[in-house]
């Protein structure tokens, strides 16, 4: 049976959670989590990243997260935080938070309206840095 993408959207909502910008706002304040944006490179340097965010592009989140890979990211190894995942508009950040869940990553969630809600909510944006060549 085939199914739609807005049929995976749909299906990981019913299983994830989803924050506001004012509850992701302030479990951020408070040390309790950290923001994760996975949109693409090109949309950070155009338009900026929620302050403080962590920028994992979404085709190396799973490996970002996952121990046993070699191109693990010690930023997934806080015990102690929620992983709050945005990309634009929460659909691809619903399907990341739901893959996140299912890899036993926890406690996840994602923002609902994506950084289009963050922006239009005037929270804060800080412009994408350059990376150093390593």
């Amino acid at each position: 049976m085939k199914i739609s993408s807005k049929q995976l959207v749909d299906r990981a909502m019913e299983e994830i959670t989803t924050l506001s910008v004012d509850e992701a706002l302030a479990a951020q304040k408070e040390g309790k989590a950290v923001l994760i944006d996975i949109r693409d490179i090109r949309e950070l340097q155009r338009v900026g990243k929620a302050e403080g965010a962590i920028h994992a592009p979404r085709g190396m989140l799973e490996f970002w997260v996952d121990p046993e890979s070699p191109y693990h990211r010690d930023e997934f190894a806080q015990k102690d935080k929620t992983y709050i995942f945005y990309c634009a508009s929460a659909w691809r950040s619903a399907l990341a938070t739901k893959a996140m869940q299912d890899m036993g990553l926890s406690p996840v969630a994602h923002i609902g309206g994506g950084f289009t809600a963050w922006k239009e909510q005037n929270a804060p944006i800080e412009p994408m840095k350059e990376r150093k060549p390593e």
